[in-house]
């Protein structure tokens, strides 16, 4: 007998043990497999088919669904995907009312420390302080002449840059740290909050400030250079960087308290506050535009102290992990 035809006569043989439904034992069969006896075969099989073709996994779910119920009481499970993934749809507001938002959750949100000293400033001292302090005072010019008192796109193009330096900051110790395998005493997390909490910024003035198109090539091209500016100069020295970006903060709280003036005058009208900026910084309902700008600029109150704090710890010729990162500061 030749080995082609041994295995074939092999395999049917076991073909009809292995595919019988007889030839499972009343044992194995009381057995749970998953989701219990042959209803966890159905359910393995929605799993196996859910991943080849979407035609083949709706299939398999409706004849998983015809399947006969043990115990006729037991709701049936039904499993998105083979990872058994499922996105959780039930979290509400405290009146309630469904949470609509996922690119935050509830337990994200805060309500703003606005009792901040906005007035503090650091007075350079050094050389690379003064370097640093002129670099973004020049960088304020252009930025005046373009968009002079329009600071809703103002404020827009400011927050794609002030998300920069917390995601690079962050990402680089998150090498250091995988590198060096040493702990970054939570200044990686503190950076990536401050990235964050700047990008939130960012989605609630595109609410309010609706931006042309020669405005999105310009966010576009700023930031293509700043961030590979501020990734060089970072891997070169952390304390200049840290520095840059708490002078950028105190320009960023000067902008908007201008922003406040405007506001109050009347020359910027008042609108109400956009839905995603009430949920997020827990505002009231009937808040307005001014409660927002507020708040923002409050933030960028706690990233100014945050990164000049930084850069201190650097002077002192110090890594950032030998001092306790304030998490949750802004």
């Amino acid at each position: 007998m030749t080995s082609s035809r041994a295995g074939s006569i092999l395999l049917r043989r076991a073909g009809s043990r292995l595919f019988t439904a007889a030839a499972v034992s009343p044992a194995a069969a009381s057995r749970p497999l998953l989701a219990g006896g042959n209803n966890g075969v159905q359910a393995v099989m929605v799993r196996l088919m859910s991943t080849s073709s979407p035609a083949a996994a709706s299939e398999a779910k409706d004849e998983a669904a015809k399947a006969p119920k043990e115990g006729g009481d037991k709701k049936a499970v039904v499993i998105n995907s083979y990872w058994g993934i499922e996105q959780n749809n039930k979290l509400v507001r405290d009146d309630g009312t469904e949470w609509k938002w996922t690119c935050f959750r509830p337990w994200e949100t805060y309500t703003a420390d606005t009792s901040i000293d906005l007035t503090r400033h650091h007075e350079p001292k050094t050389l690379m302080d003064k370097i640093a302090y002129w670099t973004v005072k020049s960088l304020r010019f252009p930025t005046d002449i373009f968009f002079q008192r329009r600071y809703g796109c103002r404020a827009m193009m400011l927050e794609t840059v002030a998300a920069v330096p917390g995601m690079v900051g962050g990402m680089l110790l998150h090498l250091r740290s995988l590198r060096r395998f040493e702990q970054s005493g939570g200044w990686i997390r503190a950076l990536l909050e401050e990235a964050e909490n700047e990008r939130m910024h960012l989605m609630t003035f595109m609410e309010v400030a609706k931006p042309r198109w020669y405005e999105r090539a310009l966010v576009i091209t700023v930031q293509g250079v700043f961030f590979n500016a501020y990734f060089l100069g970072y891997l070169l020295s952390p304390k200049f960087a840290h520095r840059v970006v708490g002078y950028l903060e105190e320009e960023a709280i000067h902008s908007y308290t201008e922003y406040l003036k405007d506001l109050e005058a009347g020359k910027i009208e008042n609108v109400p506050a956009p839905a995603i900026a009430i949920d997020y910084w827990r505002l009231p309902a009937n808040a307005t535009l001014k409660d927002v700008v507020t708040v923002v600029r409050a933030d960028e109150a706690h990233h100014r102290d945050v990164n000049h704090f930084a850069s201190d710890i650097h002077y002192q010729g110090m890594q950032l992990k030998q001092s306790p990162a304030p998490i949750g500061y802004h």
